[in-house]
């Protein structure tokens, strides 16, 4: 099982509104049996079940509070690295610690891109009333539940779509940003910042041609 196979469920979802409108009525919480109801988890719930994927959450519940808690004790909790198909649980300002729920379909710079249920077009609504793709900031994530999906043994690098090969590098460059710098190079890292050769942010990432080209240019001009 895939998170793209999830993400697909969830993508022929979108565009649905609960009715009448303002009712939290819905096939989501008609499915759950919990109808009438704040349905966000419940459409992720859903979702995950008509791809035969439901066994690979932590628990069935309507709850993100619920998910989190029984995801971090299961080890299925993360707070970084997001990948397409981890269920996000958001914070808003002035609501629960815990407001609401979506299905990552990618991550950005800024943060994630979620299929959501119960939300809307516009603003962070948690109780929207529609199924909608939402551009969410890493300041509203709390975290993510990471569902236990099969790697795919036979796939390979050839075989990834643009899309897939950029998002795998972003996950490269963000673990190798991590690491730390070695004392050898420490020192001379520091004159480079401070003669304005690099920003010294991520040091350990790896560097494109076109920002090795840039900065070789700085360093002759010092």
């Amino acid at each position: 099982m895939t998170a793209e196979k999830v993400l697909a469920v969830a993508r022929g979802e979108l565009g649905n509104t609960e009715s009448p409108a303002g009712s939290n009525r819905t096939k989501y919480g008609k499915w759950f049996g919990l109808d009438g109801y704040a349905w966000c988890m419940m459409f992720v719930m859903w979702c995950f079940s008509q791809a035969g994927a439901l066994e690979l959450l932590p628990k069935r519940t309507a709850s993100c509070g619920d998910l989190m808690r029984s995801a971090k004790a299961a080890g299925r909790w993360v707070t970084e690295d997001y990948r397409p198909g981890d269920v996000v649980i958001y914070d808003f300002p002035g609501g629960a610690a815990t407001d609401h729920t979506g299905i990552i379909e990618s991550v950005t710079a800024s943060g994630v891109v979620a299929i959501e249920g119960n939300t809307s077009q516009a603003g962070s609504q948690s109780n929207g009333g529609q199924v909608c793709r939402k551009d969410r900031k890493y300041n509203m994530i709390v975290g993510a539940v990471r569902p236990r999906f099969e790697e795919e043994e036979d796939m390979k690098i050839e075989d990834l779509t643009d899309a897939q090969v950029l998002q795998l590098g972003k996950r490269i460059q963000a673990v190798m940003g991590r690491q730390p710098v070695s004392p050898a190079l420490a020192a001379e890292l520091q004159e480079a910042k401070a003669k304005g050769i690099t920003d010294g942010n991520n040091p350990g990432a790896f560097c494109t041609r076109a920002q090795a080209a840039v900065m070789t240019l700085r360093a002759t001009k010092k």
